[in-house]
């Protein structure tokens, strides 16, 4: 080789390799950057429940033989809580005021369920229909055609139906007046990281609510039967349109919780009840479930993963449920949910403040993706519910999915209660400070589309 081709060969290798050798450096800053331009949370959130609570990332005390909590979490905010006892074992960013889509509809079951006979039947009119947002999730009421609420109910929870929040909305006296009693609920149970502008959850400005909120107003609401049943439902049949001279015509709908009903990728979870989940926009993936084991009864509830993996916030749900069942007795808590303000306990009337016990560590791991609420009083961009388009997949075992054998399942329609006692216990709230759980003695052998 001649000299000036070796002289060329030297410049060239000079030139090239420095940057092939700073390539992974590159991708390694990109990396970096997308991390820091992920929401950070507010340095300060309310103390609702334990100081421990309010702090941003990761709040758990690990004791020995605990299982150390799982890697693959993605969630901007999640919580680990008894469901009897009301202690938090472990969360992360618990009270981060964030757009919580559907699951905003356990706080407008859990206000207008009690006030409505199940047997009413309601002519829905065009007005009643009015003002559902752009891509709305639907059950797929009609014009002048009567539904029970019965039928209403399970439009709600099954569908997610944001057309059957508008017509039960209706009957409570209109969107404004719901919207308003939803809030005064809220504040009842405590939940004051939370503020309804939509009754449905589709995203509006200034609508947040918390992990910690969610976890409240889920376990309020699984105090009444009706509720339960509801939210342990697979499946039902739903009616159609009343066509003259006919009989009337029913289609089958489908829980859109996949940890209910399963789906491709995720299966069923064993022992779970309940209760809602929800994708807007804005919110991205958020779910509260609950479900039993081994006389165990865990609150869950998982705001917004990162993770592309598909169905990552319920994946993520069992994955902390599976925790929180191996956990339970050897870990401290770091928090409690509070009762509610109404709530009367062996000591007389709930005293509303709440205090946590343990301090917790503060990990700082599992920041999600996207923009949401401050503490200080988001306004969570307008957006639109965003089916996820994939179609709920039939269960192995149907019924079977929601429980049987364990706390809650449906069998023909009708809820089993196989463990009456499990949520009884609800309804001698603790007294705040409780670090002692209550025992009690057992009784005998309970497409997503929002949305």
């Amino acid at each position: 080789m001649s000299a000036s081709k070796k002289t060329a060969w030297a410049v060239a290798a000079a030139v090239l390799l420095p940057l092939v050798v700073a390539a992974p450096a590159a991708h390694a800053d990109e990396g970096k950057d997308a991390k820091d331009k992920q929401p950070k949370p507010p340095a300060n959130m309310s103390a609702v429940g334990g100081a421990a609570l309010g702090r941003p990332g990761t709040q758990v005390q690990l004791g020995a033989g605990a299982p150390v909590l799982p890697k693959e979490l993605s969630a901007r905010s999640w919580i680990v809580a008894d469901a009897e006892s009301g202690q938090v074992l472990a969360s992360h960013n618990a009270h981060w005021r964030l757009a919580p889509a559907s699951t905003l509809k356990m706080l407008f079951a859990d206000t207008v369920l009690p006030k409505l006979p199940k047997t009413q039947n309601h002519l829905v009119t065009n007005q009643d229909l009015a003002g559902m947002g752009s891509g709305s999730s639907l059950v797929g009421l009609k014009e002048k055609q009567t539904y029970s609420v019965h039928d209403l109910w399970l439009g709600v929870f099954l569908r997610s139906g944001n057309d059957a929040v508008h017509v039960l909305s209706a009957m409570n006296g209109g969107i404004p007046q719901t919207v308003k009693d939803m809030n005064a609920r809220a504040a009842e149970l405590q939940a004051l990281d939370t503020y309804v502008v939509s009754p449905d959850g589709y995203d509006a400005p200034r609508q947040v609510s918390s992990a910690y909120d969610l976890t409240l107003i889920a376990r309020s609401g699984m105090q009444n039967a009706d509720f339960r049943e509801y939210a342990a439902t697979p499946r039902a049949a739903f009616p159609g349109e009343q066509k003259p001279g006919k009989k009337r015509e029913t289609f089958e709908i489908q829980n859109t919780n996949r940890l209910l009903t399963g789906d491709l990728g995720v299966a069923p979870y064993q022992g779970i009840a309940g209760v809602k989940n929800g994708n807007t926009t804005h919110a991205g993936s958020t779910f509260t479930g609950v479900a039993e084991r081994g006389g165990k009864v865990l609150l869950v509830t998982v705001m917004n993963p990162s993770s592309k993996e598909q169905h990552a916030v319920y994946k993520e749900t069992a994955r902390l449920l599976d925790w929180g069942f191996a956990a339970a007795g050897k870990v401290t808590p770091v928090g409690e949910l509070v009762p509610p303000t109404s709530a009367r306990t062996d000591a007389g009337t709930g005293s509303g403040t709440g205090s946590g016990t343990g301090s917790g560590a503060s990990a700082g791991t599992g920041s999600g993706a996207g923009t949401g609420g401050s503490d200080g009083g988001s306004e969570p961009a307008p957006g639109k519910n965003a089916p996820d388009g994939s179609a709920a997949a039939s269960a192995a075992s149907e019924e079977k999915s929601g429980g049987v054998g364990i706390a809650l399942s449906v069998a023909g329609g009708a809820l089993l209660l196989l463990a009456g006692a499990v949520f009884l216990v609800n309804r001698r709230w603790p007294l705040a400070g409780s670090g002692s759980r209550r025992r009690r003695s057992q009784a005998p052998l309970d497409p997503d589309v929002n949305p």
